[in-house]
């Protein structure tokens, strides 16, 4: 493909384009015009000078063009064949307007689009376009294959239809006759954007050292961009200019049309303590800083020297370092994007060489690992190779790969078998799945499997979603909405394209079906319903087990709601949840309030003070959960007097700063309804007295 494209949009603007048809509520001009500036726009948006426009009128008021020969009236030039900017675009948008004559002639207006590109192009290698559109050729045309039909046609237009049909197929492969319906709902089908390819690198293919070895592998090679990653477009901050700022810019459409904008430089300043300078603080040049990496919130500072050490002095390479059979190697590993390595171009020695090295990489199925620098001082990178074969063509593809420090290991336990402490192996255990419920698992996962689940063409399963058409939402929204708006500022933003939404939500037979095995899941794996945990007063049914065992009465422990200083946060909880009155919960309270301050005064320094902080925090925490904030407050407001009185074990202030800091002191309002605490009253509460 050509990288220079011109095309030529030819444009009825004939009185007959006013009309309304096909049960439409905007006219045949403007439904027309919608695929035209979507073209338009397209090219605006890549900013290339080498994409050229060029607007021709049909069936204008006027003549205006470059033919100075008789048959050619009523055409008009609006817009000469160049390069393409927003300006030029709200040039072009007032000159759309439906003519007072039905006169003019189609194949005329191609003639002068012909003499428009040859003009323009002259014999430099150009991708050369024209697209015409008129009611009476385009709009509403017979589309068979698109499932659209016009009634009742005149005939007029559908001996034009012929005509026209006879004189694109007559243009060559590449032309194209299409209904204008099917023209504007193919434009929401998004395009992958193609770019130049350009070298990555550019150099020797090294099998072996050449300096050590005397039998080594040596091809001149060139390595091009297979894939990009493709982002949303990215805002830019701009102001007006300063010269045309006035002291009050308006910022309506009407006042800004014309307005130059320009874009914001950044600057930034660096300050550092100063006692002597005003303000504590001094400006320093960026010269004059150190370098610093950030380990968690510390920076650490290298100097020139230590980083010059750590930096590695490398050189312009591509090194094949080992192989690896296909089988062992998992796709996980692939860090980025994907490049295409070839033989230099016009070496027949290098292609020979080459051509050999894939050859034997596919019929030995393995895949070659590469360590290779594109310039000098580069960081290295570690690359897979992959061979890839066509007649008359060979290269290796390659994806980047991890280092050893870049890949972490995890370990867990099989989920076939329990190892005991002795080191006995047991297949048969309550925490492995039984083979009842491995097949319901089983059933459960191919019953998602959408390999096979969409229809081709001859009503045959063949492959749901595929990579062609699964396109980002994000990318191809954001640019139909900014072409939306540039061509039509006034208009609110379209609906979403259903194209991108194809493939948003599953199928609903699909649903169905996974649904059914998800039943037959549930009943193999014996899932039953967690009994809601009790809180408040409305809720005060101590949880029964399941099994309906009393658990307590089985462990033969301690009574029932006591609460030990060995396992408090516990036998806490376990308090609580068995509680049926408010009594019971206070006893609960009573007694974790005094193992707390136990813990206070028997702490050497402050050895004890993280479990006390913690008990404190759980006791919180449960009390606002069972809506009784009331019970808290109290114990926190006699603890707050026993720290600063000194009768928990002597001075104990550092504690209550503690308690302060990770915000324990009373429940507010705001936390729990049930308390009549206020905000006033609970920072009151901190302040120490």
């Amino acid at each position: 493909m050509a990288d220079k494209e011109s095309t030529v949009f030819i444009i009825d603007l004939g009185a007959s384009m006013k009309a309304t048809n096909g049960g439409r509520k905007e006219s045949d001009l403007d439904w027309s015009m919608s695929y035209v500036w979507d073209k338009i726009s397209n090219v605006v948006a890549s900013n290339r000078k080498t994409l050229c426009v060029g607007v021709v009128g049909l069936r204008t008021d006027e003549t205006s063009h470059t033919l100075a020969e008789d048959g050619y009236d009523h055409i008009s030039i609006l817009q000469p064949l160049g390069p393409m900017s927003m300006s030029g675009l709200k040039t072009l948008q007032p000159k759309i307007q439906p003519s007072k004559t039905t006169e003019g002639d189609a194949i005329s207006a191609i003639v002068i689009a012909v003499d428009m590109i040859d003009t323009f192009t002259k014999k430099n290698k150009w991708k050369r376009q024209i697209c015409l559109v008129t009611d009476v050729l385009g709009v509403d045309f017979d589309a068979p294959d698109y499932g659209y039909k016009e009634e009742d046609k005149p005939a007029v237009k559908k001996q034009n239809e012929e005509t026209l049909k006879k004189l694109v197929d007559g243009c060559g492969e590449d032309a194209r006759f299409a209904s204008i319906v099917e023209a504007i709902d193919d434009m929401n089908e998004p395009r992958a954007k193609s770019v130049k390819p350009y070298k990555t690198y550019d150099g020797s293919l090294t099998l072996g050292d050449p300096k050590n070895a005397p039998a080594v592998v040596e091809v001149r090679v060139e390595r091009y961009f297979k894939t990009h990653l493709a982002r949303p477009v990215t805002a830019s901050t701009v102001v007006v200019k300063e010269e045309q700022a006035g002291p009050s810019q308006a910022a309506d459409d009407e006042q800004m049309e014309g307005v130059e904008l320009t874009a914001v430089k950044q600057s930034r300043t660096y300050k550092v303590n100063d006692p002597d300078a005003p303000g504590g603080k001094r400006d320093v040049e960026f010269e004059s800083l150190a370098k610093g990496y950030e380990y968690g919130r510390t920076a650490v500072h290298i100097s020139e020297s230590d980083h010059n050490v750590t930096k590695l002095q490398t050189q312009k390479s591509f090194k094949i370092i080992g192989f690896i059979p296909k089988e062992k190697y998992e796709p996980l590993l692939n860090l980025g994007e994907s490049c295409v390595t070839i033989a230099a171009k016009y070496d027949e020695k290098s292609e020979l060489a080459f051509s050999s090295l894939v050859w034997a990489l596919s019929e030995l199925d393995s895949y070659a690992v590469a360590r290779l620098v594109t310039k000098d001082e580069k960081d290295p990178i570690m690359v897979l190779l992959m061979p890839y074969l066509e007649p008359n063509y060979a290269c290796l593809y390659d994806v980047p790969l991890p280092f050893a420090e870049d890949v972490r290991s995890y370990q867990f336990p099989p989920l076939d078998r329990v190892v005991t402490i002795s080191g006995q192996t047991i297949t048969k255990h309550r925490l492995l799945p039984s083979d009842e419920l491995s097949q319901a698992m089983s059933d459960y996962v191919d019953a998602m499997d959408i390999s096979n689940y969409g229809i081709d063409q001859d009503g045959e399963p063949a492959e749901y979603a595929t990579i062609d058409e699964i396109y980002n939402p994000a990318i191809h929204r954001i640019n139909h909405a900014i072409k939306q708006r540039a061509v039509h500022p006034e208009r609110p933003v379209p609906e979403i394209p259903p194209v991108l939404l194809r493939f948003a939500a599953p199928p609903t037979e699909l649903v169905e079906t996974v649904q059914a095995t998800i039943d037959s899941l549930i009943k193999a794996a014996d899932v039953k319903k967690v009994p809601p945990k009790a809180k408040g007063k409305r809720q005060r049914e101590a949880v029964k087990p399941i099994s309906g065992l009393d658990v307590d009465a089985l462990l033969g422990g301690e009574k029932k709601g006591s609460i030990s200083p060995e396992n408090a946060i516990p036998d806490f909880k376990r308090a609580l949840n068995s509680s049926e009155e408010v009594e019971q919960i206070a006893d609960a309270t009573k007694q974790m309030g005094a193992i707390v301050q136990s813990l206070i005064t028997d702490s050497f320094g402050d050895n004890k003070y993280a479990q006390a902080m913690e008990s404190i925090g759980v006791m919180r925490e449960e009390l606002i959960n069972l809506e009784e904030p009331g019970q808290y407050n109290e114990f926190v407001r006699d603890l707050k007097k026993k720290l600063l009185s000194g009768t928990l074990g002597g001075d104990r202030r550092d504690f209550w700063f503690k308690m302060r800091w990770a915000k324990l002191g009373l429940i507010i309002q705001s936390q729990s309804e049930a308390s009549t605490v206020t905000l006033e009253e609970a920072d009151e509460f901190y302040k120490s007295r």
